[in-house]
């Protein structure tokens, strides 16, 4: 090398194994050194698999290669968090009062948390305190669930877990208000930036909890959003989870979300996808437990050139479980979308009732999206159904509107609205669900509604 080179920073997987290294000190001084070992073996994972392919049938309609190419650099907590709260405050869904706790590219940002009125005994807090004071509690869950051995972006957000969110919700003890998860991605100057969050849910036996999560973009920038949250439904327990993503238009989004439900227990998902350049949300329950119920509702709306990819594992291991499922896709210009659903049966869960749909309505004829529902069953005294349909407004719907003296746009926005309505109305928070009512209201080019 000539005198005055420099070296070119890394690319592709390269970039992760540079930052790692640089960070490494202070990740081995989170948590108990048995931990650290878990990060490095996720890393090698990571980097022996390398980012996924389209040659990869799970990833045959999503395309990650442009990540190769580019140099992305590990977001770190700033100090300057507090200074984001005005910018913040109309991005959110849900009110500002009431509890709520931020994460500010992948670190809890206290100063813009707010947790004050909790039942006692319910924990809400930084994982990085957990694992340093009391790594005890939140070890035999924590990594367990999402495995990074089975997905390599598990892998590298377990690789460099060092903070996030921890929710325990003590045996018999009641959420009575929403608690609001808030995962923020800033744009910074210096290119690419990376952020892993993660948030891990307990709700022990008899609980119940309502939690919305939300991941939200300020600024510009090309940024990679890789998220982990792991819920653990303890018997007879029940969690309704609301997720919204609404991430910036430059931002690659990933989130795999991994439940486990034990005996008896109710979980809900509400999967809202609206934002990013390209989003992949993953939720994979296991219902590991006899007698239990689960719902799975998803709304995803596309438009310009954005990828949306949606993925749902329901893997029932115990008998007379039941769930139901229903992903709306919403695609305007060049959209693409993705659904695949599937309901794996294992042999000795008999009695099982599974029910699955997909519905799309495209809005340009330039919007595709492939869709695959799919059954696995291995027991033999099982109801297990599944479906998907591909569609456009309905010429007679539009005619009966405009005859009624609406205008076209208006009667297309009446209509799309309507169709996204059968989601949004399962919400049970009055105030997520009205905003979101007005986002999506908005995002139809409706103006402001009151």
């Amino acid at each position: 090398m000539s005198r005055g080179a420099t070296l070119e920073a890394p690319t592709g997987v390269e970039c992760h194994r540079s930052a790692f290294a640089e960070v490494e000190r202070e990740l081995a001084s989170t948590g108990p050194e048995a931990f650290h070992a878990v990060r490095r073996q996720a890393l090698e994972r990571f980097l022996d698999s390398g980012y996924p392919t389209t040659d990869q049938e799970d990833w045959i309609y999503t395309n990650v290669a442009p990540l190769t190419g580019m140099r992305f650099r590990l977001a770190r907590r700033t100090g300057r968090e507090a200074a984001l709260a005005d910018a913040l405050r109309p991005a959110l869904f849900g009110a500002l009062e009431g509890n709520r706790i931020v994460c500010v590219d992948g670190h809890h940002a206290p100063e813009l948390s707010s947790v004050h009125y909790l039942p006692p005994g319910v924990r809400v807090g930084s994982l990085r305190a957990a694992l340093r004071g009391e790594p005890s509690a939140i070890e035999p869950l924590l990594t367990r669930l999402a495995d990074p051995e089975a997905h390599p972006f598990v892998a590298l957000n377990t690789a460099f877990l060092e903070d996030g969110i921890w929710v325990h919700v003590p045996r018999g003890v009641a959420i009575a208000e929403p608690l609001q998860i808030v995962h923020v991605s800033t744009g910074a100057a210096g290119g690419p930036q990376v952020s892993h969050p993660r948030t891990l849910v307990v709700a022990e036996a008899g609980s119940q909890a309502i939690l919305t999560s939300s991941y939200l973009g300020l600024g510009a920038g090309v940024r990679l959003t890789n998220a982990v949250c792991e819920v653990a439904v303890g018997e007879n327990a029940g969690v309704e989870l609301v997720t919204i993503q609404n991430e910036g238009a430059q931002t690659w989004h990933f989130e795999t979300l991994q439940v486990r439900q034990a005996r008896s227990s109710r979980f809900s998902s509400r999967l809202i996808s609206l934002g990013a350049l390209l989003s992949r949300s993953e939720v994979n329950l296991v219902l590991d437990g006899e007698g239990c119920e689960s719902a799975l509702d998803g709304l995803y709306r596309g438009s310009g050139d954005q990828h949306l990819d949606m993925r749902t594992v329901v893997d029932n291991r115990q008998p007379h479980c039941s769930s139901r499922e229903l992903y709306k896709g919403i695609l305007d210009g060049r959209a693409r979308a993705v659904f695949n659903g599937k309901i794996f049966v294992r042999a000795g869960a008999q009695k099982t009732d599974a029910k699955q749909s997909n519905k799309n309505l495209l809005l340009s004829p330039d919007a595709t999206v492939n869709t695959k529902p799919q059954l696995e069953i291995f027991a033999d005294d099982v109801k297990c159904t599944h479906g998907a349909t591909i569609g456009q407004l309905e010429d007679e719907a539009l005619f009966y509107l405009r005859t009624r003296g609406l205008g076209e746009a208006e009667a297309r926005r009446m209509l799309t609205s309507a169709f996204a309505g059968e989601i949004v109305s399962r919400i049970h928070c009055g105030v997520v669900r009205g905003q979101l009512e007005r986002a999506l209201f908005r995002r139809e080019g409706g103006g402001t509604r009151p």
